[in-house]
């Protein structure tokens, strides 16, 4: 994680304890997010699952509606810490959501390995959500 930010590696550590917290028994794929605003505050957030699938709620939403809970909207970077050694990009929903309050946001995809990856939101390819890749 050398390549990290002070602000930055807060996150990566927030992101990566939210994730002990997820509630995934469908695809026992935890994740973690935190958030970064323009001002440096952290919040973090896990995904949670629900047996309907179309009401899961991703980590990276979950991160975003904690900061607006708290009153902050002013989004600059995305943490993603997946649960493995991939690269989990924000899907589709979270996207929108994110392009909602940071439509040039960066987005930090990390490893357990400390391997990073930065894209801009708008640089990320559309793919979908693999659960079995």
């Amino acid at each position: 994680m050398t390549s990290l930010k002070p602000p930055e590696h807060d996150a990566v550590i927030a992101a990566k304890a939210a994730r002990e917290h997820a509630y995934a028994p469908y695809s026992g794929r935890h994740v973690g997010a935190a958030i970064i605003t323009t001002e440096g505050r952290i919040f973090s957030a896990c995904n949670l699952e629900n047996k309907s699938d179309m009401l899961w709620v991703c980590a990276e939403r979950s991160a975003i509606a904690t900061a607006v809970a708290h009153g902050h909207r002013d989004v600059h970077t995305v943490v993603v810490a997946a649960p493995d050694g991939r690269f989990w990009p924000p899907c589709e929903k979270c996207r929108q959501v994110i392009s909602e309050f940071a439509p040039d946001a960066e987005i930090i995809m990390c490893t357990d390995n400390g391997d990073v990856l930065r894209k801009k939101l708008s640089a990320l390819p559309s793919r979908p959500f693999e659960v079995d890749a």
